[in-house]
């Protein structure tokens, strides 16, 4: 059973978070107010995953997020925000988040992309990878179509997914395949490619044109 802890300054918002999860089967570990607080409390409790909002009193989630990295904490974190802007998406990957979802989210989505983000995915915002991929990429240079010359028609197949933001479970009913075999293709495209994770991943498939009619 995934388990979860929730750091936002707003009780109302942590609320919410424990209906949906624990509704999901899905336990809560504690909640925090603060970063600072957080980081104890992920610290004490080793959670599978951590919500971290963004702007929190005393520690906002950019730093707690680096000193949960910087403690080697196995507890994946997942930025749950109201932040679209890619300068808040980047510090946050860069920080070492797992992944960066913004709070329209529906349910069953959080859902998903917290059991997505403890089984090592990324799950991120559409619109922040469009962001993201804008800000990165803005006049894409000209990539020789060598480079993916390594991956199987399939993994073609899997990073152009990748690249429009679907996660492995979505790719998985796409293209009627099995979950495991997803992150098999995954992890070779990765491998063979020279990605350090997904993010890198998106971006290339963005830079090659591959996400073009997705």
């Amino acid at each position: 059973m995934t388990s979860v802890a929730l750091v936002d300054d707003q009780a109302l918002v942590r609320d919410g978070l424990r209906l949906i999860l624990e509704l999901a089967g899905i336990t809560v570990v504690g909640e925090a107010a603060d970063g600072e607080a957080g980081v104890r409390l992920v610290e004490e409790r080793r959670p599978d995953v951590v919500l971290m909002d963004l702007r929190m009193p005393r520690v906002d989630g950019i730093e707690a997020t680096r000193r949960l990295v910087a403690g080697g904490s196995p507890t994946r974190i997942l930025v749950l925000t109201t932040f679209d802007g890619e300068e808040h998406a980047y510090e946050a990957l860069r920080a070492g988040a797992s992944g960066y979802l913004l709070k329209d989210v529906g349910g069953e989505r959080l859902v998903a992309a917290v059991e997505a983000t403890a089984a090592g995915e990324m799950p991120l915002a559409p619109t922040v990878v469009a962001r993201l991929v804008a800000s990165y990429v803005r006049t894409p240079p000209l990539r020789p179509a060598a480079r993916l010359e390594p991956l199987s028609e399939r993994e073609h197949e899997v990073l152009r997914l990748i690249g429009a933001g679907r996660s492995n479970a979505e790719i998985a009913q796409e293209l009627f395949i099995s979950l495991a075999t997803v992150k098999t293709h995954v992890r070779h495209i990765l491998a063979k490619l020279d990605l350090r994770d997904r993010a890198q991943a998106i971006v290339l498939a963005h830079e090659h044109g591959l996400v073009e009619g997705v």
